[in-house]
């Protein structure tokens, strides 16, 4: 049998989901297992998934939702748990690398699962222009922000700020602008995912800016690069009714 460890939300529900698995089944710590299961919602599995990145060996995830949205995750049920994994189909993400050097010069490399945002930290919009593979395609983006989404993460604040939903084996980043000013008529663009898009903040003493990567924030950031980092790819373990290819191309549906 395969060795699994659990990894359980803070939350009283994730909590009482875990009594019931622990009378039932047999657990190992996590540096023993060969595959995890999380008991929480779509912010603890990316919690989950963020540390499995700082492991040697990166372990496959199974996630049961016990939080709110769930996208990343399966459905909760107590029963059939060893035949669900049995039959779980994995999926395989690569997750962004962030690197942003400050406007006092620390350089922070983090990776993102999700997207990579950058926000205005004040009043005033943010000013930046953007490159793509070292070619500058935007010379002033006036705006709240921009992101760049992975296919997975690409029905969260992508998805909100308007962007496109990516189909998960579509091989592309969306590059989205957040309430843009100028130019007007610039809504963002699919990119190949091997890509690199760069930022520079312009003016970035007087109109602020920080960097998100996923849950990391770098405040005042004078210059931002993103790219797919291939090296450390996350597999994640759905139900075969439950997919998550499945789920994102029926989000573009969703009325």
């Amino acid at each position: 049998m395969t060795r699994r460890a659990l990894l359980v939300s803070p939350t009283p529900e994730a909590r009482a989901a875990e009594e019931e698995l622990r009378a039932r089944h047999d657990w190992v710590p996590l540096k023993e297992a060969e595959m995890v299961v999380a008991l929480g919602g779509d912010g603890f599995m990316l919690q989950t998934l963020h540390g499995m990145l700082g492991r040697k060996q990166i372990l496959p995830v199974f996630g049961m939702n016990l939080g709110t949205v769930g996208f990343l995750m399966n459905d909760w049920r107590l029963d059939d748990l060893e035949e669900r994994l049995s039959a779980a189909r994995p999926f395989t993400v690569s997750p962004l690398r962030m690197i942003a050097e400050t406007i006092d010069g620390e350089r922070v490399v983090s990776p993102a699962i999700n997207e990579v945002s950058l926000l205005r930290e004040t009043r005033q919009t943010a000013k930046l222009e953007v490159s793509l593979d070292g070619r500058i395609v935007v010379e002033e983006l006036v705006c709240d922000g921009v992101l760049v989404a992975t296919p997975a993460g690409s029905t969260a604040y992508n998805l909100s700020a308007q962007g496109p939903i990516l189909p998960l084996g579509s091989s592309l980043l969306a590059l989205t602008p957040i309430s843009p000013f100028r130019p007007r008529r610039w809504r963002g663009a699919l990119l190949p995912d091997t890509s690199s898009v760069q930022f520079r903040v312009l003016d970035a003493r007087k109109r602020p800016v920080s960097a998100v990567a996923d849950q990391q924030e770098v405040r005042d950031v004078s210059t931002v690069s993103v790219s797919i980092d291939r090296e450390r790819p996350l597999t994640l373990l759905f139900d075969p009714d439950h997919a998550l290819d499945d789920r994102i191309t029926m989000e573009q549906f969703a009325i």
